[in-house]
């Protein structure tokens, strides 16, 4: 591979297998994997707790989490009532993942990277999707549910969050064809066959054997 910097964000619907697809991704394309990591990165960097972002992970909450301020962040314009609110929270997760995408190779797996690096000529927007049964039957895998039903509906919980954060956060509509370069159903040809689909793609978007 040449020099190409290329930054890939995916945005991916529950159960679709995004997680597993952006970590193959990145190692096709020596890129450094970004999902909660950017959580642990923005904490670092703005000196608050890793929990308040945790908290406030993909979906909107208007409630403010209070804290003492460390020197140097009381004074830096995010200081809203005594404490932040998850505006603030936001800003400091955009300023990390700007950063994380000046370093190199990236693959960043929601967040409103996709939004957050607009103005970038080096990015690549996917979404994927799938269909229900198979989306279902992989949240039951990894997160323990017995019962589909309860499978169901934490997925219907989750992507409704998921679409209020994005829609606060870009004033668009989450999974919306249009906002991406490319949406692909992850149930048709499975988890590797997707991943394989999308990094010829992203090849071909960027000129690259």
């Amino acid at each position: 591979m040449n020099d190409t910097h290329i930054i890939i964000n995916l945005g991916r619907q529950l159960g679709s297998g995004g997680h597993d697809i952006g970590r193959m991704l990145a190692l096709d394309f020596k890129a450094q994997y970004y999902d909660r990591a950017i959580l642990s990165r923005a904490a670092k960097e703005s000196g608050l707790s890793e929990r308040m972002f945790e908290q406030h992970d993909e979906h909107k909450s208007f409630l403010r989490s209070f804290l003492h301020l460390p020197g140097g962040v009381a004074n830096s314009g995010y200081q809203q009532s005594g404490g932040f609110s998850q505006d603030a929270l936001f800003k400091f997760q955009s300023d990390a993942i700007l950063r994380a995408a000046d370093e190199g190779n990236c693959v960043f797996v929601g967040r409103c990277a996709d939004y957050i690096l607009r103005n970038r000529v080096d990015t690549v927007n996917i979404f994927i999707t799938a269909n229900m049964d198979f989306r279902v039957s992989q949240v039951m895998a990894k997160q323990g549910f017995t019962d589909r039903d309860e499978a169901l509906r934490f997925i219907e919980q989750g992507e409704s969050q998921r679409a209020e954060y994005y829609k606060y956060y870009t004033g668009k509509k989450w999974g919306q064809a249009e906002n991406y370069d490319l949406c692909i159903d992850s149930s048709v040809l499975g988890l590797m066959e997707t991943e394989k689909l999308i990094s010829q793609f992203v090849r071909k978007r960027f000129g690259l054997s």
